[in-house]
């Protein structure tokens, strides 16, 4: 009986931790598309500081959440944090740009621009139930050229 508890003891732990690490990954491969769109999109404009997710028709809306620390990415795009649910995992972003470089010979300004992915509602919470709270929050950035698509 003894080696039957241990057994079944260990196979279900074995399931818990699988669906636990799957439940994981995919909300990390939800965050990290989420992010790549984001920026691929802002740099099709340039890197306009007046660009909107909300506006894509995708389901980005502003919400008043506190803006997490930006870890140095810079100014954060219209003092915004944008919140959206994919595949039922809620995220915040937000969008950071700064100025990194400029040529004035060519006239050419470079702007890096960042996207900070958290894992919660738009409410603040911690979807704990889901174990998203053991995901670091995901942080992208890249640079453009501000005058190649006329932003």
């Amino acid at each position: 009986m003894a080696v039957l508890v241990i057994a079944s003891t260990g196979a279900l732990s074995y399931q818990y931790y699988s669906a636990r690490d799957a439940q994981i990954a995919h909300a990390h491969i939800s965050g990290t598309r989420t992010a790549k769109l984001l920026i691929e999109d802002w740099m099709s404009t340039g890197g306009s500081q007046e660009y909107d997710p909300a506006t894509l028709g995708l389901g980005f809306s502003p919400v008043s959440s506190a803006i997490p620390d930006l870890q140095g990415l810079g100014i954060p795009l219209n003092n915004a944090v944008y919140g959206i649910t994919v595949d039922e995992v809620p995220m915040l972003v937000v969008l950071t740009w700064s100025d990194v470089a400029y040529d004035t010979v060519s006239d050419v300004k470079l702007r890096q621009l960042g996207a900070i992915v958290t894992f919660s509602s738009a409410s603040g919470e911690i979807a704990a139930a889901n174990q998203l709270e053991h995901i670091k929050p995901i942080i992208m950035a890249t640079c453009v050229r501000v005058d190649a698509a006329g932003g």
